[in-house]
């Protein structure tokens, strides 16, 4: 079974290893006489029903009825084989593995071109750590990031860096280093295209360790110049995105401590919790939360705490995220920024003690939803509250228990002024309410059916839809915020929705589109071949029409705050000052256009 690992590399192996200490960094666990007890990683539980009994080196649940020794807790929890999991526990307990006849199977070879990958991303995070922190190429980084309010202290926990501007100056260091070129080919950090062009340039890099912490991949974030915002590795075979933690090896102490954890958007927002001493957060990377992400901490915390940002495509990623956590039995609460976009904000114009008090009063995830919906549909009608409903059924089927069941459909009931007995009935009979709603839209439509007429936001979503490739041009250069067009808004965060789980394709864009007079609009517009000429220019034009459009309507929306102040107290004079600080910006940045 150990294929050609000797067997008294196994047996040094059983005997090291303490099956306590192992299951320890994956489940909270408590001592009740001679016996380990927490809850299982391996299915969804309230109720502690996993042991661990160290005398026999041996775990069971007696919920989903998974056991066996600490070799097979590993080849669970890790996904790996099982000579790759004695290869792993034998490394962690400093085992020399040995093989029979000398020979070395191909998972034992893999484990060297990982182990090799690992050593090659550490000694470039400490290159581009070195870069950044003591040389005058990577100064102006480093003054962006400390004005940013990130201490000294901070950039060498995470070991931050700054990639050099010249592309082939990595390739040329690493092969001074008697790296080869066959193997940095595949080391994901230069281009597939020309293998000399380093993948990361000119950019402040943030290394993402696992959750041993070894740095298995990186992320970059553009300073200046034009490209996308934040670039970020591939799926290697040390490093699978989907199933990583961004700061996960620095949170788990204090998300075992604290039985929570949360979930932020990015590699700055995760940064500015930890300096702000909630080390307990920690963030997806570029994508939509996974179920592996949420395995990765179910054994730890309770609660989960988010902190995604507050734009559309912001508010849809919470929305999954809340059902997704509900669904893995872990309670959810919405931290809600108040004087801030982002935690990196609040840490530097409030500080600790701000952020702090958001996150102690984040709302319950029911509420958060039940405010959306609110916003999101005309409830004091019978349809908008019809549609309401079933928006927040799936929410209420992801819950794990009938009392929390019942209770949202109360709770949902109370919101909308309807009766328990309605709401449970359409509740249980949705796919029948459904329809009968889908009908009566469709009749509408074919009542007054007419082409949307496109305006010039409309035209520039349009445009790159018809060609995806300058999205990342429009997502760098505008916010949901700056369109006025509501259609143009709601298209814009499909997009954004899209590009997050990493399909920004023709049938992915119509396929988040409910409206058949909005996939019609699309696809003739993209059929028409309207959008093929010139795209470029059209969409860089629109972007600039958009942005100056949307200064204007800030600097009128600015007037109208500053004529209703009075300026009575000295924090009325400091709010007026800052509005006419922001308006005398806002005229800066309009004159310049001019």
């Amino acid at each position: 079974m150990a294929g050609f690992i000797q067997r008294e590399t196994v047996d040094a192996v059983s005997r090291a290893a303490d099956i306590v200490s192992v299951v320890g960094e994956y489940v909270q666990l408590t001592r009740k006489g001679a016996t380990w007890w927490g809850c299982c990683p391996f299915h969804q539980e309230k109720t502690p029903s996993f042991s661990v009994t160290p005398s026999k080196n041996m775990f069971y649940c007696f919920g989903c009825h998974k056991g066996g020794d600490v070799i097979t807790f590993v080849m669970e929890t890790e996904k790996l084989t099982y000579p790759e999991a004695i290869a792993q526990l034998a490394k962690k307990y400093g085992i020399e593995v040995k093989y029979a006849q000398g020979h070395q199977p191909e998972t034992a070879k893999k484990d060297t071109e990982k182990a090799e990958l690992v050593s090659l991303y550490d000694r470039v995070a400490s290159m581009f750590h070195y870069l950044l922190t003591q040389t005058e190429d990577g100064a102006f980084a480093l003054d962006y990031i400390t004005k940013r309010g990130l201490t000294m202290q901070t950039v060498e926990k995470f070991k931050l860096g700054y990639a050099p501007a010249d592309r082939r100056w990595l390739k040329q260091f690493l092969r001074k280093k008697n790296f080869s070129d066959e193997f940095l080919a595949k080391s994901g950090l230069f281009s597939r295209n020309y293998p000399d062009v380093a993948f990361f340039s000119d950019r402040l890099m943030f290394p993402i360790f696992d959750r041993r912490g070894q740095c298995v991949a990186m992320g970059g974030r553009i300073l200046r110049g034009e490209g996308p915002k934040y670039l970020n590795s591939g799926d290697l075979i040390q490093y699978q995105k989907g199933e990583t933690l961004y700061a996960f090896n620095f949170a788990k102490q204090a998300i075992r401590q604290e039985k929570k954890v949360i979930f932020c958007e990015g590699y700055m927002d995760c940064i500015a919790y930890h300096q702000c001493g909630i080390a307990y957060a920690v963030a997806p990377l570029g994508t939509a939360l996974t179920e592996e992400q949420v395995r990765l901490v179910q054994g730890f915390a309770d609660t989960v705490l988010l902190s995604f940002d507050s734009d559309g495509a912001g508010q849809a990623a919470t929305w999954k995220a809340i059902v997704l956590c509900r669904r893995h039995s872990l309670s959810v609460r919405v931290i809600r920024l108040k004087g801030g976009k982002d935690p990196a904000e609040i840490m530097l114009n409030f500080g600790a003690e701000t952020l702090t008090n958001d996150v102690n009063n984040a709302i319950v995830d029911s509420d958060y939803l039940l405010d959306s919906l609110s916003h999101t549909y005309p409830v004091d009608t019978p349809e908008g509250k019809t549609k309401a409903c079933l928006a927040f059924f799936p929410y209420i089927d992801a819950l794990q228990t009938e009392m929390q069941k019942e209770s949202s459909l109360d709770q949902l009931g109370q919101r909308f002024s309807l009766s328990p007995e309605a709401v449970r009935r359409d509740f249980y009979h949705r796919d029948r309410v459904r329809e009968r709603l889908e009908r009566r839209q469709a009749d509408v439509s074919n009542a007054d059916a007419q082409d949307i007429p496109l305006n010039a936001e409309l035209r520039a979503i349009l445009a790159v839809i018809a060609d995806t490739a300058f999205f990342d041009l429009m997502r760098r250069e505008l916010t949901e915020s700056d369109f006025e067009d509501r259609l143009a808004k709601e298209l814009f965060i499909v997009l954004e929705e899209c590009y997050r789980e990493g399909d920004v394709s023709f049938s992915s864009i119509l396929g988040h589109c409910t409206s058949e007079n909005v996939q019609r609009m699309i696809t003739r517009a993209v059929a028409s071949g309207e959008f093929s000429e010139n795209t470029e220019k059209m969409v860089a034009d629109s972007i600039a029409l958009i942005k100056r459009n949307g200064m204007e309507r800030r600097r009128d929306s600015l007037m109208n705050r500053i004529r209703m102040i009075v300026p009575s107290t000295p924090e009325d004079r400091a709010a007026l000052n800052e509005l006419l600080a922001q308006k005398m910006d806002i005229d800066n940045r309009l004159n310049k256009k001019d």
